[in-house]
């Protein structure tokens, strides 16, 4: 009865780990980086991205994780995309990351929350070797310098879709 008991508790976790992998099908490439219990603003998160096919578009998503002790409404963030024929685009974007009440916007059941935010969409890349440079850019309101350490930022991610 034992060996039928330990069967049937793997036949659950294989079942178990086939659906959790084929409900994103969708997904390329979904990597985090940990930036600690907040994010400095000279901390630049960086990705090498897979190769990806040049007869296909792409969504790409930068992916945030935070907490209630971040303080702000909106998240602004400065986008690099190095491409292979060594131009590199570069994007100044804004985020809303909470509600009028102050309440996170994104998913989760705890106080953690994770953002999917939409960085480019319809994308078709070309062969060879592509990176990307994330790195945040909030002020305070009338403040021309920085936010030297952003609290409540936990990680930063990537995702690319087909």
């Amino acid at each position: 009865m034992n060996r039928r008991n330990n069967f049937l508790y793997f036949l659950g976790m294989l079942s178990l780990f086939c659906f959790v992998v084929s409900c994103d099908k969708k997904r390329v490439f979904d990597e985090y980086k940990s930036v600690g219990k907040s994010w400095d603003k000279d901390s630049v998160v960086s990705f090498d991205l897979p190769k990806l096919d040049p007869k296909k578009q792409y969504n790409l998503f930068v992916n945030i994780r935070d907490n209630n002790d971040y303080p702000y409404n909106n998240l602004f963030l400065i986008v690099a995309l190095e491409q292979p024929n060594k131009m590199t685009l570069v994007d100044t974007l804004e985020y809303q990351m909470a509600n009028e009440d102050g309440s996170l916007l994104g998913y989760g059941f705890t106080d953690v929350k994770e953002s999917k935010l939409v960085y480019k969409e319809l994308m078709t890349f070309k062969p060879g070797s592509y990176k990307v440079h994330i790195r945040h850019a909030v002020r305070q309101t009338g403040k021309v310098v920085g936010v030297k350490k952003l609290d409540g930022i936990t990680e930063v991610g990537f995702r690319i879709e087909n």
